[in-house]
């Protein structure tokens, strides 16, 4: 279990390095392009709409091939496209070449959280998906405000260190990873794409639970797009103190992640998800009114902290609906959340330009976890806990 975390948290480490770089970035990129800050939020919605697009492709490939073949040919062409972002010279060539590392690593990161059940116990399944999460938390805590750093020293620099971190990572998953073929029979194989997806809403939740968890992440990445910006205009920090700032986010982001295993067993996982999305709503409500660096800071904290926590549920959640086509579900959700981030990039830029402050995107994204805690409780995942809590009183009086 071990090599397997340490080898998917390297991977979400990198791929989310580079997903979350344009944040930090945006306000220096908006500048060297001369674009104005309501079609800036574009830069992050071309990385989402290329993974959003291609997943729905590449989760029913994967799973009718090798895993880790998929994932190596992935990479390669992750470190291609990030590495010709750190050349684009204005603002469309980057838009086309954030729109390729999208698609590109839409072919990686579905393979890790599929790969997860078949190489771990079923006991360590979302601790180990903690730790994938904890790649993209550490992300935030380190690989971001390192980039910011590399970044004031040039823009280009930290799409060029991504990229050789990507090579060198598709290096590694060559030699230590093993071969993890498709455990579909030819006939399944045979069959076309559209079938997996058949096979996959056949299960009446299916639906309900992605369509909330991608109205979650458009609120979601509707802010975390835009921090960086608010820190810049309302704070006036420049681009390296905005790096520094967010380390706050990482690490509440990386603790939720790495310990919030421990807290969901006792709880579960239903009610996990319920306190989880409560809590958030209460705190972006709350959140416009910070009149600090440092109260922002600390209920960012806090937000991400719940963040890191929740991530394995919804993962853990959407891997339980099936046995045979966790790739196509993998990429399903991936592709929910990334539909998520293109709507929440473009509306954010309207939302940032159009309000004062925080306000208009804070309260948006209070919007969309109301809509999702919705959406999750008419499925009834939330009562499914008191009947099995109950089950064994029945059994006793029988």
């Amino acid at each position: 279990m071990k090599k397997v975390s340490l080898l998917f948290f390297l991977v979400m480490f990198v791929i989310g390095t580079d997903t979350f770089l344009i944040s930090p970035l945006l306000p220096t990129l908006r500048h060297n392009y001369h674009v104005s800050i309501d079609i800036s939020g574009f830069l992050v919605s071309a990385y989402a709409l290329g993974y959003a697009i291609f997943a729905f492709i590449a989760g029913p490939i994967s799973d009718r091939f090798d895993r880790k073949r998929i994932m190596i040919i992935g990479l390669i062409a992750f470190a291609i496209s990030t590495f010709l972002c750190g050349i684009a010279t204005n603002f469309t060539t980057m838009i086309i070449f954030r729109f390729l590392a999208g698609v590109s690593a839409s072919f990686v990161t579905p393979q890790v959280w599929a790969s997860i059940p078949v190489l771990v116990e079923k006991k360590n399944i979302v601790k180990s998906m903690g730790y994938a999460t904890a790649g993209l938390s550490i992300s935030q805590m380190l690989g971001i405000p390192i980039a910011s750093y590399l970044a004031a020293l040039s823009w280009h620099t930290p799409f060029y260190v991504i990229s050789a971190c990507a090579i060198l990572l598709m290096i590694s998953i060559v030699l230590a990873l093993p071969s993890l073929p498709s455990r579909i029979d030819k006939t399944q194989k045979r069959a076309s794409i559209l079938q997996s997806y058949f096979d996959l809403f056949k299960s009446s939740k299916a639906f309900p639970y992605l369509f909330a968890y991608f109205i979650f992440q458009t609120g979601n990445f509707e802010a975390f797009s835009f921090i960086g910006s608010w820190f810049t205009s309302d704070f006036s920090l420049r681009v390296a103190s905005v790096g520094t700032a967010m380390i706050a986010l990482g690490i509440g982001n990386t603790f939720g992640s790495l310990f919030g295993s421990h807290l969901v067993k006792k709880i579960g996982q239903s009610r996990s998800l319920l306190l989880s999305l409560i809590v958030l709503i209460i705190l972006y409500a709350a959140l416009p009114f910070s009149k600090s660096l440092v109260i922002a800071e600390f209920i960012l904290g806090v937000i991400f902290l719940i963040g890191g926590f929740v991530f394995p549920v919804f993962m853990s959640t959407f891997q339980s609906l099936t046995t045979t086509a966790r790739g196509t579900v993998s990429a399903v959700s991936n592709a929910a959340m990334y539909c998520g981030t293109t709507l929440g990039g473009a509306v954010g830029g309207l939302l940032f330009a159009r309000f004062t402050g925080f306000m208009g995107i804070a309260y948006f994204t209070v919007i969309m976890y109301i809509l999702s805690l919705m959406i999750y409780t008419s499925t009834g995942i939330f009562r499914s806990q008191k009947v099995i809590a109950q089950a064994p009183e029945k059994v006793q009086k029988g």
